[in-house]
């Protein structure tokens, strides 16, 4: 009798995640896994799942486009006994001629965890990218979650960043008395707004988040172009002493609206809490609430104390 040894059979219980059939029991697998630090985008992300693997039309339409859908067609799953009790996504992206992959929901039933499961999943998706001829691989993990980012360190990847979103409540009594004066963005401080902007919202992320921050040029074209596409951005810039010390954008998006702040890193954090109670204002009471992301440790006193509540860490690692 030949015993199989513990790399072949672990490679047993290790298949492509078929996406005819596995979606639905993923998405119940992460949905036990990360229930508890989920936001209301992750329970949409888990219904479309669960739907997509009930529709017959998108599973028809899914063969065509593995490589350029959002949802987790591509991966790998561990399953036993007809189970799927672990999982791993490989989601494609492009960001002009380079080819990103993130690794995303590995997900281990928590009967089930520190047997290497997700080790292997990730070391699997890691080498499934490289093999599709990725220019990047990443993923991301939580702060609080100590046992991943060691276990991705193991496997090759390093911090590249480390974002905090932040969530605050609409309200119209949000109003800070300062010496800090909140008017709309001017002209001439364009360049220096943008190379603020350009810190916090770097470039080597913008493949995942689309950062594009053409619509907050001056001029007269460029608004008139912002009328014709009705996009509604809305500005604030802070200035104390008649210096420019902050800006603050908020950019409607697919993906919901967002907060785009910039400062300098001599500016005073007062500047940036001024104008985020002033955003909580004017944005009440049609968008109840609005999301702020940025650089963890970067101003966190002066977003906290315009009312905002720290949701998540994320550390953003890249393998090498």
């Amino acid at each position: 009798m030949i015993l199989a040894s513990p790399s072949t059979r672990a490679q047993s219980h290790l298949r492509p995640l078929n996406v005819f059939h596995d979606l639905p029991a993923v998405a119940d697998l992460i949905e036990l896994c990360f229930s508890s630090t989920m936001d209301n985008d992750g329970r949409r992300y888990l219904q479309d799942m669960r739907r997509a693997g009930k529709d017959n039309s998108f599973v028809k339409w899914a063969s065509q486009t593995i490589e350029t859908a959002s949802l987790p067609l591509t991966g790998f799953v561990w399953e036993e006994g007809g189970k799927i009790i672990g999982n791993v996504s490989l989601i494609p992206f492009r960001h002009g001629s380079q080819k990103v992959y993130l690794i995303a929901n590995v997900a281990v039933h928590p009967e089930r965890r520190r047997q290497g499961i997700a080790q292997a999943l990730t070391r699997q998706a890691l080498q499934q990218a490289r093999a599709k001829k990725a220019t990047s691989t990443w993923l991301h993990v939580r702060e609080d979650n100590p046992h991943a980012i060691d276990l991705y360190a193991k496997l090759g990847f390093k911090e590249r960043a480390k974002r905090t979103t932040w969530q605050a409540l609409t309200s119209k009594d949000a109003i800070l008395q300062s010496d800090i004066t909140v008017t709309g963005r001017f002209s001439n401080d364009w360049q220096t707004q943008l190379n603020w902007l350009k810190r916090f919202y770097p470039d080597f992320l913008a493949w995942h988040r689309t950062w594009n921050f053409s619509s907050l040029r001056p001029g007269f074209w460029n608004w008139l172009y912002l009328l014709f596409i009705d996009l509604r951005v809305r500005q604030w810039s802070a200035q104390k002493n008649g210096v420019f010390e902050a800006a603050l954008a908020w950019i409607p998006s697919g993906r919901g609206e967002g907060l785009f702040a910039a400062i300098g890193s001599r500016s005073s954090p007062e500047a940036l809490t001024t104008l985020l109670l002033q955003a909580r204002r004017d944005l009440a009471p049609a968008h109840p609430k609005i999301i702020l992301e940025f650089p963890a440790g970067e101003f966190d006193q002066a977003i906290h104390a315009a009312g905002f509540q720290a949701l998540r860490t994320l550390i953003w690692m890249q393998a090498t």
